[in-house]
C-alpha cells in the first residue's frame, strides 16, 4: 500500500502517477472550477447595467457586490482551483487552475492577490499559451488599479509573442480597453477592428460593434461609426442594442429622422420614448432650433418610466443650450443643479458640470444682488406711507400664495386617497404628484431655482431672512402711495396671519430696506462688488468680452472712485483687444496708474530689451534652491529677481514661485495675502487655476491648524 501511495505522489514524473493526477485534477477540480467561473461571467454579462448616454466600457467592470448572489459558486471555484495546486503539482492542469484562481480574485476585486497569481504562472508555468494568458490577466489587473504604464509594458511584450487565437482575441480586447480608459479612442477603435475576425455572432459581439461605433463618433469618423452600427443589426443583437444602434445613427445625421414617428408608435419602445424624444431634441438643437429642442427634451423627461438614467443627461443638454445659446443663466443654473443631483459622481462629466454649476451659482448670486439692491434703493426713496402700504401688499401676496399652495397640496392628497396610484386605470397626470419620480425631480429643480437650498424645518421660508425678505420686497412693484390704493382704504386681506405674525413679517421686510446712511453705504458696497465680480465672470468663465465691457463700464459709471479701477481699465483693454477694437482704456491706465502691475502687463508687448535667456537661468537657479530645501535663500533671490524678470515670458512663473516660498518661510497669513496679490497682479496668467487651487487648499481646516 505504501508503495502504491508513494508511486502516486504528486511530485512523481512517472507516467502512471502523472496520468492519475491529470485525471483526478481535471475531473475532480479543474472542470468544476472552470464551469463556476464561466457561470460568473455569464451572470456578469446578463446583469450588466449599460449607460447608453456614455461610451460603454469595452470590458465589463468588476463589481464584487453585483455577483453576491453567486458568492457560493465563486468560493467553490477558488476551493477547487486550489485543490489542484495543493494535491496535483505534477498535473498538466496546474497552470490552468492557477489562471482560474487569478480570475476568481479579479471577481473579488482582490487585485493584489490576482497580480501575484498571474505573475507566478508567467514565471513558474510550463505552457507558453498559459503564460501568455497569465500576462493578459496581469495587464487587465493593472488596468483595474489604474497602473496604465505597467499595463502598456506588458502589452508591448505580448505584441512580439506568437499568441494563439483565444489569446490574440483577449489581448486585443484588453489592450483596447486600456487605451479607452486612457482616452485614446482612435487606438482603442483600431484594436477593436482587429478583434472582430475572432468573434462569433451574438450579443457580446453586437455590444462591441456598438462600442466601436461610439468610439469612431468620438474621433469624428462618421462613416466608420455607421458601418459598425449597421454591423450591430447583423450580429444577433438584443432589442435594446438594435434600438440604440439606430438611435446613434440618427443622432449622427446618418439615418432618416422620419423613423421617429415609426419608433414612437412601436409598442416595444414604450419604455424607450424618453430616448427617442431626447434624440429629436439633439437634432433640433444642432439645427439651431433651440425652443423646439427644449420642448422635445421636456417631453423626454415626461415620458420617463422606471429607468430614470436618461434624465440627468437630458437636463445637462438643456442647461448647455440655456447657457451657451440662449444665455439664460438662471435657468441654466437650475438645470445644472438638477443634472448634478441625479448624475453619478463617477460619471466622466460630473466634475466639469460641477465647475460650471459653481460658476453659475456665483453669477446668479451677483445678478440677484444687483437686482435686489437696485430695487431696495428705489423703495428707500418712497415716502413712509407708500412704503408701508407696499409692504402690506407684499405680505398679502405672500400669504395668498401660501394658502393657494396649501389648498392645492390638500386637494392632491385627497385625490391620492380616492384614486390609489397603483391602480392601472388611473391616467398618469391624475396620480398623486409624489408618486411620480419625474415630477419629484422637476419639482426639486423649480424649488431650488426659486428658494435655493433650504433646511427641512418649520418656517423654512424664513430660515434665511435677509435673502428671502429682500427678494420678496425687491419683487414688489415700486409704486407711489396714490397708486397702491386709490380709495385710501385697506383692501380685503387674507386672514391666515395674526397681528403679531403680520407685524413680525413687516419688521423683517423693513429691516432689508436701506433707510439709514450706513445701510445705504453697505448697499452701494454690495452693488459695487457684484458688478466687479460679474464682469470678471463674463470675461474669464463665460468668455463673453462684449458683456464684460458693458458690465465694467457700468461699474465705472456708477462707482467712479472704485478701488478696482486699475484692474478694470486693464480688463476693458484686454476685452477690447479680444474683439479687435481700438479703445482708450490702455492710455487711461498708463496715464492714471503708470506704476501699477496692470500697466506693466500692458507694457510687456512693447518691451524688447528683456533678456529671456538670463531670466530663464535665474528662474532655474532659484527653483534648484527651492528643490534643495534652501528656502530662505531662494525667497531672498526671488524677491531680488522680480524687477529683472519683469516683462519676460516667465514673470508670472517667478511670481508664483515667490508666493510658494513665502508660504514655506513666512507661514499661512502672508501666504494667503501673497496668493491674493498674485491674482490681482496677473489676472490673465495661465497659472490662475493653479493659484485658485492653492487658495482652496489654504482655506482647509488642516492648513489653518498648521
Amino acid at each position: 500500500m505504501a508503495a502504491l501511495t508513494g508511486g502516486c505522489s504528486q511530485y512523481s514524473t512517472k507516467k502512471l502517477p502523472v496520468a492519475f493526477h491529470n485525471l483526478t485534477a481535471r475531473y475532480n477540480a479543474y472542470l468544476i472550477a472552470r464551469d463556476r467561473i464561466r457561470e460568473l461571467e455569464r451572470y456578469q454579462f446578463k446583469k450588466r447595467q449599460e449607460n447608453y448616454n456614455q461610451p460603454l466600457p469595452i470590458l465589463l467592470p468588476f463589481d464584487s457586490t453585483q455577483i453576491e448572489p453567486l458568492r457560493a459558486q465563486l468560493d467553490d471555484a477558488i476551493k477547487k482551483a486550489s485543490i489542484v495546486a495543493e494535491r496535483h503539482q505534477n498535473s498538466k492542469w496546474l497552470d490552468n487552475s492557477y489562471l482560474l484562481l487569478g480570475k476568481a480574485r479579479l471577481f473579488q476585486e482582490d487585485y493584489a492577490n490576482a497580480m501575484e497569481v498571474f505573475k507566478y504562472v508567467n514565471t513558474k508555468g510550463t505552457g507558453e499559451d498559459e503564460k501568455h494568458e497569465a500576462l493578459i490577466g496581469l495587464m487587465r489587473t493593472y488596468i483595474e488599479v489604474g497602473d496604465y504604464a505597467n499595463g502598456l509594458n506588458v502589452a508591448e511584450y505580448l505584441r512580439a509573442q506568437p499568441l494563439n487565437k483565444d489569446n490574440t482575441r483577449d489581448y486585443y480586447l484588453t489592450k483596447a480597453y486600456l487605451h479607452q480608459k486612457k482616452g485614446e479612442y482612435a487606438v482603442a477603435a483600431g484594436l477593436l477592428d482587429a478583434t472582430f475576425p475572432f468573434l462569433k455572432k451574438g450579443e457580446p459581439t453586437a455590444r462591441l460593434h456598438l462600442i466601436a461605433g461610439q468610439l469612431y463618433d468620438l474621433i469624428k469618423k462618421p462613416e466608420a461609426a455607421v458601418a459598425h452600427y449597421k454591423s450591430v443589426l447583423r450580429t444577433r443583437p438584443s432589442y435594446e442594442q438594435s434600438f440604440f444602434a439606430t438611435i446613434y445613427s440618427i443622432q449622427g445625421g446618418r439615418a432618416g429622422s422620419e423613423r421617429f414617428s415609426q419608433m414612437l408608435n412601436d409598442r416595444k419602445n414604450n419604455d424607450l420614448k424618453d430616448k427617442i424624444y431626447y434624440t429629436m431634441g439633439i437634432l433640433e438643437a444642432r439645427n439651431g432650433r433651440y425652443p423646439k429642442a427644449i420642448e422635445y427634451w421636456r417631453k423626454s423627461v415626461r415620458e420617463t418610466t422606471t429607468n430614470t438614467s436618461q434624465i440627468p443627461y437630458t437636463y445637462q443638454d438643456m442647461a448647455k443650450v440655456y447657457f451657451e445659446n440662449l444665455h439664460d443663466y438662471p435657468r441654466a443654473k437650475a438645470y445644472y443643479d438638477s443634472a448634478l443631483a441625479l448624475l453619478p459622481q463617477q460619471s466622466a462629466d460630473y466634475n466639469s458640470l460641477l465647475g460650471r454649476k459653481r460658476t453659475l451659482d456665483e453669477f446668479v448670486q451677483y445678478q440677484t444682488t444687483i437686482r435686489t439692491e437696485d430695487s431696495l434703493q428705489k423703495l428707500a426713496q418712497l415716502n413712509p406711507a407708500a412704503l408701508d402700504r407696499l409692504l402690506d401688499e407684499t405680505i398679502d401676496r405672500q400669504v395668498k400664495k401660501e394658502q393657494e399652495e396649501a389648498a392645492r397640496m390638500q386637494a392632491l392628497a385627497a385625490q391620492s386617497v380616492k384614486m390609489p396610484a397603483t391602480s392601472s386605470d388611473i391616467p398618469a397626470d391624475q396620480k398623486w404628484y409624489l408618486y411620480n419620480p419625474v415630477n419629484i425631480t422637476q419639482g426639486r429643480a423649480e424649488f431650488a431655482q426659486r428658494w435655493g437650498n433650504r433646511t427641512l424645518e418649520d418656517n423654512w421660508r424664513r430660515s434665511q431672512k435677509e435673502t428671502s425678505t429682500q427678494t420678496a420686497v425687491a419683487d414688489a412693484p415700486a409704486q407711489s402711495a396714490a397708486t397702491l390704493n386709490a380709495s385710501g382704504t385697506d383692501q380685503a386681506r387674507p386672514t391666515a396671519l395674526s397681528n403679531d405674525e403680520r407685524k413680525g413679517r413687516k419688521e423683517a421686510l423693513y429691516a432689508t430696506v436701506p433707510l439709514t446712511p450706513d445701510a445705504q453705504r453697505l448697499s452701494e458696497q454690495r452693488l459695487e462688488e457684484a458688478y466687479y465680480h460679474l464682469g470678471k465672470i463674463y470675461k474669464f468663465q463665460f468668455n463673453q468680452p462684449e458683456e464684460a465691457i458693458s458690465t465694467f463700464e457700468t461699474l465705472l459709471t456708477r462707482f467712479p472712485t472704485t478701488q478696482t479701477k486699475p484692474e478694470v481699465y486693464y480688463l476693458l483693454w484686454v476685452s477690447g483687444e479680444q474683439l479687435g477694437r481700438s479703445t482708450a482704456w490702455k492710455d487711461k491706465l498708463l496715464a492714471e496708474f503708470p506704476n501699477s502691475s496692470y500697466a506693466r502687463q500692458i507694457g510687456k508687448s512693447s518691451e524688447t530689451n528683456t533678456n529671456e535667456a538670463q531670466s530663464q537661468r535665474t528662474y532655474a537657479e532659484i527653483y534648484a534652491l527651492y528643490k534643495a530645501e534652501n528656502l530662505t535663500e531662494a525667497l531672498s533671490r526671488a524677491e531680488a529677481a522680480m524687477p529683472a524678470v519683469t516683462g519676460s515670458l516667465i514673470e508670472d512663473k517667478m511670481a508664483l514661485l515667490r508666493v510658494i516660498l513665502i508660504g514655506k518661510v513666512k507661514g499661512v497669513e502672508p501666504y494667503r495675502q501673497a496668493l491674493n496679490e498674485f491674482i490681482r497682479d496677473y489676472p490673465a496668467s495661465q497659472l490662475i487655476p493653479r493659484v485658485r487651487d492653492l487658495q482652496a487648499a489654504v482655506e482647509q481646516p488642516s492648513a489653518k491648524r498648521r
